[in-house]
């Protein structure tokens, strides 16, 4: 396979990556909490097949990509909500999920049959004490801008929020939520600033984002016409794991 190939593949490849990630943005620009997804590119040399017959091109040009995670934060929706909470500036509320805890961004909050604060999933929501009950005879729940729960018995706990040192460590899981293997750094209750009866959008550009599909679009097709108009269209096929 000449190098001319081998560019090309790994370009394609980039575009594929950088396809799925746009599409994945876009499918999410209404999701409570989402955080845009994106690649970084690097390139590199690598010595050329043709380096011995073409001594003035001894190098070949590749691309790695790695993916990043955009925690800015999205805009502030009110929904009027006593328990839809928005954390503003830097933080994550800590979920319990099957596979363990887990972090968002996403404070849509609700009470399940059981009277436990949960997200609208049903995973359940961790305050400073861990899962919090509330007793039905206790009235609506409320949660403040300093993370206090309260009902109309007064306050009954405080959601628990946490940061970390670098949130690229974080790894996504699913639309909202995140895994770390670092460990949590507890935010004080003085430090929590909750926007309270609000949530946070998605921080998607829609036009960014169809924009950049469109043109990683066009780049693909070029790219892949351009080979298969030089080399073996079956071998190319069996690279890209495409059934002949």
């Amino acid at each position: 396979m000449s190098d001319k190939t081998v560019i090309g593949l790994s370009r394609l490849i980039t575009l594929q990556q950088q396809l799925d990630k746009v599409a994945r943005n876009v499918a999410n620009q209404t999701t409570t909490g989402f955080k845009r997804e994106g690649l970084q590119f690097r390139e590199y040399l690598t010595k050329a097949k043709e380096a011995d017959d073409i001594p003035s091109s001894p190098m070949r040009s590749l691309v790695a990509v790695t993916g990043y995670t955009d925690f800015s934060g999205g805009p502030l929706k009110a929904t009027g909500n006593g328990t839809d909470v928005a954390v503003v500036g830097d933080g994550f509320f800590v979920i319990r999920t099957a596979a363990g805890d887990r972090y968002t961004r996403n404070g849509a909050f609700t009470l399940d049959k059981e009277g436990r604060v949960v997200t609208l999933s049903g995973d359940i929501v961790l305050t400073a004490t861990g899962p919090l009950q509330v007793p039905p005879r206790d009235g609506p729940v409320s949660i403040g801008a300093d993370g206090t729960i309260s009902t109309a018995r007064g306050p009954i706990g405080r959601l628990r929020l946490v940061k970390f040192e670098d949130n690229a460590k974080l790894r996504a899981e699913g639309r909202t939520l995140f895994s770390s293997e670092l460990p949590a750094i507890e935010v004080p209750p003085a430090q929590i600033r909750l926007a309270t009866g609000a949530l946070e959008g998605a921080n998607v550009n829609a036009v960014h984002e169809m924009s950049s599909l469109v043109a990683a679009t066009r780049a693909y097709d070029q790219v892949a016409n351009t080979i298969l108009r030089e080399d073996d269209k079956n071998e190319l096929r069996k690279l890209a794991g495409e059934d002949l």
